[in-house]
């Protein structure tokens, strides 16, 4: 069987995903699949994500998919809490594949300049993390100082997530060269000594929601929200670096002013 022999389209990907592909044609997917690890990896992902929506938000899940975009969009106005609604919109949008489009495709998957930072921030990870006497410019026992000092220089409001929760403890930060102007890091430790980094800077992108991206033995999970970029950075066990970039996000997107909320973007908690 060759690609000739077999050609498969994004839309039997999907297909195959949501359960809609004949006996017969499942199989030479399946087939496909395995001899294809990149559309494997794509396909393992999507089912990830819709597990992990029906994990976390049950039966809205499986709610029916608005017909067009401007429906999203009056359900995300009407209704309340507004991630809880983004990611149902997120899995509707991702079911009915003729609005995917709509997103282009440069923001759909991240853009090369959300690719380019989150390069820059897993550079940054594996050139300190091995560091034993001096990993960080200030410690975590100043905590406070460290944030306002980022802060200050990044010229935007950056805080360290408690990851204490997770076995994780803030050694601290350090001010680094970003892709437009300083990026603040961060850098957590375990107690088998395994390290994870936080990078903010500025994007210059377009917003994404959270998004994996692997390289060797270390992998990252970034987003980008309302121009300013976030990437947790650790050793690439997916399971783990994911709770610790979702505890990361929902405390981040939590900090947002409760008087900004109705202006803020509907951040969307959707893993690919």
């Amino acid at each position: 069987m060759n690609d000739r022999q077999l050609p498969v389209s994004e839309d039997e990907l999907h297909a195959l995903v949501d359960g809609e592909l004949s006996d017969d044609r499942r199989h030479d997917v399946e087939a496909w699949l395995a001899s294809h690890p990149e559309d494997a990896a794509r396909v393992a992902g999507w089912r990830a994500q819709a597990e992990l929506i029906r994990l976390r938000y049950g039966g809205a899940a499986n709610q029916p998919a608005p017909e067009d975009r401007f429906a999203i969009d009056r359900l995300l106005r009407q209704h309340r809490p507004a991630r809880w609604l983004a990611a149902v919109a997120a899995l509707a949008m991702f079911a009915i594949g003729g609005l995917a489009g709509w997103f282009g495709r440069g923001a759909w998957d991240g853009g090369p300049a959300a690719k380019s930072i989150t390069t820059e921030a897993i550079d940054a990870h594996k050139l300190y993390v091995v560091e034993v006497r001096h990993p960080v410019e200030v410690p975590g026992e100043e905590a406070a100082h460290l944030q306002q000092w980022l802060s200050r220089r990044v010229e935007h409001e950056v805080r360290a997530p408690d990851l204490q929760p997770l076995g994780l403890k803030l050694v601290g930060g350090r001010l680094l060269p970003g892709p437009k102007g300083a990026a603040a890091f961060f850098m957590y430790e375990g107690p088998s000594g395994e390290r994870f980094t936080l990078y903010c800077s500025r994007a210059g992108a377009p917003d994404t929601a959270l998004r994996y991206q692997a390289a060797g033995a270390v992998a990252a999970f970034y987003w980008i929200d309302r121009d300013f970029s976030y990437v947790v950075s650790g050793p690439a066990d997916r399971d783990r670096l994911q709770k610790v970039a979702e505890s990361a996000y929902e405390q981040l997107e939590n900090r947002v002013p409760r008087r900004d909320r109705s202006t803020q973007r509907r951040s969307t908690l959707l893993v690919q």
